[in-house]
């Protein structure tokens, strides 16, 4: 179907200006400048019980974290969530509404997780904040006001990614018991993207585009070690045992059919999957759900797949 009318303005005023960007000479405090300008957008934060920033104390650093906890009772469930962001941009702020409306939506608490960003911090530094930051959730569940029983994981893009690897290194590990995990157009199939025809078809024009792909890609990625299936889980990891799954990817991105392959990845080993391919959107549509109805939709459809998750 044809992009959503709305995304359609949207990427017409982004599309006038792409032309020019070079993206050799952009530095990454250039474009955290740059998507912190665009996500201003002045409306007012969905209201929620309680929304608190602290810090994890994990080995040899403090990672800042943002707990949203709805009305009710504890202990509550939990979703620990990571942002999207090539693994180089992106912090609380840029994830603070969909959060919100999680908290509110799946009622649950939601912990957002600021991990380190590359190049500063190449992988797998950020993927070993979002292990050990969920170790110490679980690990220290009333301090949250949280099951620990009943957690899930969940995140966009390169939080995505992160996710579903936090959930491997958990199974491997025996680490934390994880019942969900929750992957909004997650990075997979990112390091070999021949198989998958969204890379040409969607390469430019819709926002994330196989260029920015590759940008954020040589800050994040150590050339020696691609392989690794913790960088990117559809290269020959084990997924039998993985927590079930909701797997969501959008029309018009290059992450598309990366994210259906390895949602069929995932069935084809035994995991329980949802998936839903949202037409007419982009990648990063969540973050217009305050203003794009079918984006809000979608939103709601994952808060009930945790909120089924957290029946126990």
């Amino acid at each position: 179907m044809p992009v959503h009318p709305q995304i359609q303005q949207i990427l017409d005023v982004f599309n006038r200006s792409r032309h020019e960007v070079d993206f050799s000479h952009v530095t990454p405090q250039v474009m955290r400048m740059a998507t912190d300008q665009i996500r201003d957008s002045g409306l007012e934060a969905e209201h929620v019980k309680k929304v608190e920033n602290r810090s994890l104390p994990l080995e040899g650093r403090d990672i800042p974290v943002r707990i949203y906890t709805p009305e009710g009772q504890a202990p509550f469930p939990a979703l620990v969530y990571y942002h999207g962001g090539g693994f180089v941009i992106g912090n609380l702020e840029t994830v603070d509404s969909v959060c919100r409306n999680f908290a509110n939506n799946a009622k649950c608490v939601v912990i957002s997780i600021d991990y380190r960003l590359a190049p500063e911090h190449p992988f797998p530094a950020g993927l070993e904040d979002a292990y050990d930051s969920l170790h110490y959730i679980s690990s220290h569940p009333d301090q949250f006001g949280i099951d620990p029983a009943r957690i899930a994981v969940g995140g966009d893009s390169a939080g995505g990614n992160f996710a579903t690897v936090v959930s491997l290194m958990a199974k491997e590990r025996q680490g934390p018991p994880i019942v969900f995990q929750l992957l909004i157009y997650p990075a997979v199939g990112i390091v070999d993207t021949t198989p998958y025809p969204s890379m040409q078809e969607n390469a430019r024009g819709y926002l994330m585009d196989v260029e920015l792909l590759h940008w954020f890609l040589a800050h994040y990625l150590p050339p020696a070690d691609r392989q690794n299936p913790y960088l990117d889980p559809i290269n020959g990891a084990d997924l039998t045992g993985l927590p079930p799954a909701m797997v969501v990817t959008a029309e018009y991105d290059p992450l598309r059919d990366g994210g259906k392959t390895y949602a069929d990845k995932l069935r084809d080993s035994g995991v329980d999957v949802v998936y839903r391919n949202e037409q007419g959107l982009i990648h990063s549509f969540i973050g217009f759900h305050t203003s794009i109805k079918q984006a809000q939709e979608s939103l709601d459809e994952m808060a009930a797949q945790l909120r089924e998750a957290f029946k126990m």
